[in-house]
């Protein structure tokens, strides 16, 4: 070990496909020479979340599932704090590590705090100041519970900052760096064969994605959006969130002709989609990262956006469910700068194994 560093125990607290893909590296590096308990509340947990999804990622199957599943906020974070309060009184862990900005975050740090467990939040400092979100309340509840605040930028600091929050925060880079690095080798591999299988050719079509309540539950919103989705210069490829596919049928929508509507994809094929679209239209915030880190310019389906770095950067336009506002932002031209590292070396996983097994506990 590290001079300085001690063995130490951690909880980690995921729920959804895009936090197992962030816990992923951090996972590898914290069981090279420390202890973690990982537990899925369940959150997600379709069967695209099975075997092959935690093989394809490298990391170990959960050693706990509470299979909460879908429900109203409060009930569903009523269940997963009830499940992890329990899960912490057996394991008795030396820090409580949670992601992102679901209910299963929120549950996972309220259960540590109310016992007294230290927490660690990843991707800590993020802020679309959209009250309406559930996300926004999670994140920013979080980060006033949690003794470390690995921020993903300077932007996340500064916003924490902006709400008196200083202790405790480290900026450190982030982890979808590390694990898209770590995965890009394997989804170029997969890439000839994806699109071969949809009929695609490399940067002759658009990928879209679209699961946010926001945009799926306003049948005129969603309307609109696949509408203008239809009408762009190239086929577009949307893999569709069960959300998403449950809306379209609910309202009666019928995609048009060049939007193909495909069921979800694994990890590493959505990586592979990424590297050869012509555009990105998405709701999604890891997919706007990705984006920017794959150099696909990207168009975003919300009014605001958490990773406010892209869109200075000119490679992510905000543009809501607008049509035409859609139809000119995926027309426009690729951007003439280049992409600076706005998130960090690709190490932000060891930084926060580094600091968690420090001496600068709590």
């Amino acid at each position: 070990m590290e001079v300085g560093e001690v063995s130490v125990k951690v909880l980690s607290v995921v729920g959804a496909r895009p936090q197992f893909i962030k816990a992923a590296p951090v996972s590898r590096v914290l069981r090279e020479r420390h202890t973690e308990v990982l537990v899925h509340t369940g959150q997600h947990y379709d069967e695209e979340m099975s075997a092959v999804f935690f093989e394809e990622l490298d990391i170990p199957e959960p050693d706990h599932n509470l299979g909460i599943g879908s429900g109203p906020h409060g009930a569903q974070t009523g269940a997963m704090l009830a499940g992890v309060e329990k899960l912490l009184l057996e394991e008795r862990p030396d820090i409580v590590l949670v992601y992102g900005d679901t209910n299963s975050t929120l549950a996972g740090a309220l259960a540590a705090a109310k016992l007294h467990m230290p927490v660690a939040h990843v991707e800590a400092g993020l802020r679309s100041f959209n009250l309406r979100m559930p996300e926004e309340i999670n994140r920013r509840l979080t980060d006033h519970l949690a003794q470390w605040l690995f921020c993903p930028t300077q932007t996340a600091v500064d916003n924490l900052r902006a709400e008196g929050v200083t202790a405790g925060v480290w900026l450190v880079g982030d982890v979808m760096v590390d694990a898209l690095e770590y995965n890009l080798a394997l989804a170029r591999e997969r890439a000839v064969g994806a699109l071969a299988r949809l009929g695609l050719e490399d940067g002759a079509y658009c990928l879209a994605t679209l699961h946010r309540p926001r945009n799926t539950d306003e049948p005129a919103r969603l309307a609109g959006i696949l509408c203008a989705l239809g009408e762009l210069d190239c086929p577009v490829v949307l893999p569709a969130h069960p959300r998403t596919a449950r809306a379209i049928e609910t309202f009666g929508l019928v995609a048009p002709p060049s939007l193909r509507v495909i069921p979800p994809v694994s990890y590493l094929e959505m990586l592979a989609l990424e590297m050869g679209a012509r555009r990105i239209l998405t709701d999604s915030g890891g997919v706007q990262k990705e984006a920017y880190l794959i150099g696909v310019p990207c168009v975003t389906l919300r009014e605001e956006t958490e990773w406010v770095e892209t869109v200075e950067a000119g490679w992510n336009q905000l543009v809501g469910a607008d049509p035409a506002a859609i139809r000119t932002a995926a027309a426009r031209s690729c951007p003439g700068e280049p992409r600076a590292p706005l998130f960090g070396d690709g190490r932000a996983a060891q930084h926060i194994v580094q600091i968690l097994a420090g001496a600068d506990h709590p």
